[in-house]
């Protein structure tokens, strides 16, 4: 209990102060393409880069493939009765895109009560727009629209070379090929036995090296959050760009503090603080590496460790929650397009709202994997908005208007992937209680199991 207290307590320091020490350092006027710019000021930037990228995002990078491979195959091979697996998978999938399509809705409804981007209507025709222009590879993507996004993920699902999407890190290959694996192996039977043996033994060594790489979690997180503070400032939240964010802000905290929590007590019957602080160290990690693949590792081990989640229902769903399930990411890209519209004075009707709900929704899973995923889905929402404007014969939103607002992405990036680990934990709390033995489990005694609050 006190070695669990004692790193909690150091990670915690850790993004304290990372956000001060970045914004003791941060200078509005730094340059990194300037070569006369400060040298302190970029050392100072490479050093975190070292320590939170190259180190601490290696390291726990290095495991997500093993790991997603083991875990899958682990709890695929663990549940033995395949229709009660088609009903994990059915009620996982049912919960994803309910609450994504949540999400959204509240995001709408906040970016519709704050109008955060009606200040910029009279400041854009004569202030120079920080203009964004997709590369190809995002442009041909989001030309294809939602079509080209399911064909991306099918493709990531099926590859052809199984070792290549493991060597570029594509879970969804990885995690299609694991359910593949564990449902033959349960058919083969006991020749299979010590396959079954030692996949479960590489789960256990890996769970192992997560809970040593955590001990160097306090130093990680410092440096990511000091990298990132350090180059945007705290003063992105002044003005209408900081209402927009406090918008987005606004709608993760209303869903992950109030939506998650509920359906948690409701289908989990878990009290939903005591889960969340058995989940601390996993959101702690996602809110430093900005990433639910990243963060993947800590969340098997708490979720299975410290919250008494069942590792076959852990190992099935956490990794396909850190691939497709995103509720962060959904209500920001809804609320982040809305914003756009009301910057440039485009209205909106009802049925594009609609289209802007249905879309994100959709393009926050296909996107999963694509490089610039974010983007991608951005301009896919942005462009199946702007098709139903001009079928009305009305003004479009401008794609350069996402340069007003990538600036502040990475910030506001950190916490939608608390908002996408939290909903990946609570789903596999309740996947597990109404799918995962059929029946409810009580949580396993644990140090980290007294209530608080």
């Amino acid at each position: 209990m006190s070695s669990r207290w004692l790193l909690t307590a150091l990670i915690l320091g850790g993004l304290i102060l990372g956000v001060v020490i970045g914004q003791l350092l941060h200078d509005p006027a730094y340059d990194a393409a300037d070569p006369s710019a400060v040298h302190a000021h970029g050392t100072a930037l490479a050093i975190f880069d070292f320590l939170g990228f190259t180190v601490f995002m290696g390291l726990l990078k290095m495991l997500i493939v093993p790991l997603i491979a083991s875990s899958v195959i682990v709890g695929v091979t663990s549940v033995g009765d395949f229709s009660r697996l088609g009903r994990m998978g059915a009620c996982t999938l049912a919960y994803y895109f309910a609450t994504m399509l949540v999400a959204v809705v509240i995001g709408l409804v906040i970016v519709s009560m704050l109008q955060p981007g009606a200040p910029l209507v009279d400041t854009l025709g004569s202030a120079a727009l920080p203009e964004y222009q997709p590369d190809e590879s995002v442009r041909a993507t989001a030309d294809a629209g939602l079509i080209g996004v399911a064909k991306n993920l099918v493709s990531q699902m099926i590859p052809t070379n199984i070792v290549a999407a493991m060597a570029k890190g594509q879970p969804l290959g990885v995690i299609t090929f694991s359910i593949f694996f564990g449902v033959v192996m349960t058919l083969v039977g006991a020749r299979a036995q010590p396959v079954t043996d030692f996949v479960n033994g590489v789960f256990e060594v890996l769970m192992k090296m997560v809970h040593a790489i955590m001990w160097l979690a306090p130093v990680g997180v410092f440096a990511l959050l000091a990298w990132t503070v350090m180059r945007i400032g705290l003063g992105v939240f002044s003005g209408a760009i900081g209402l927009y964010m406090i918008a987005v802000l606004l709608g993760l905290a209303l869903h992950g503090l109030i939506v998650l929590p509920l359906v948690l007590r409701v289908f989990g019957r878990t009290a939903p603080l005591r889960f969340l602080h058995q989940m601390r160290q996993a959101l702690m990690t996602a809110l430093a590496t900005d990433s639910s693949s990243a963060t993947l590792p800590v969340t098997l081990e708490c979720a299975t460790e410290s919250a008494g989640v069942n590792r076959r229902t852990a190992g099935f769903v956490l990794p396909l929650g850190a691939t497709i399930n995103m509720d962060g990411t959904a209500l920001y890209e809804a609320v982040a397009v809305v914003f756009m519209a009301q910057a440039f004075g485009v209205e909106l009707s009802m049925i594009q709202l609609i289209i802007v709900a249905v879309t994100a929704t959709l393009a926050a899973v296909g996107a999963a994997g694509i490089p610039s995923a974010g983007l991608v889905t951005m301009v896919i929402v942005v462009d199946a908005v702007n098709g139903s404007l001009s079928a009305a014969g009305g003004a479009t939103i401008p794609i350069a208007g996402i340069g007003l607002i990538i600036g502040v992405d990475r910030i506001l990036d950190m916490f939608r992937t608390v908002v996408n680990v939290w909903g990946d934990a609570v789903g596999a709390k309740i996947i597990d209680r109404v799918a995962g033995d059929g029946e409810a489990h009580d949580e396993r005694p644990t140090a980290d199991s007294a209530p608080i609050g």
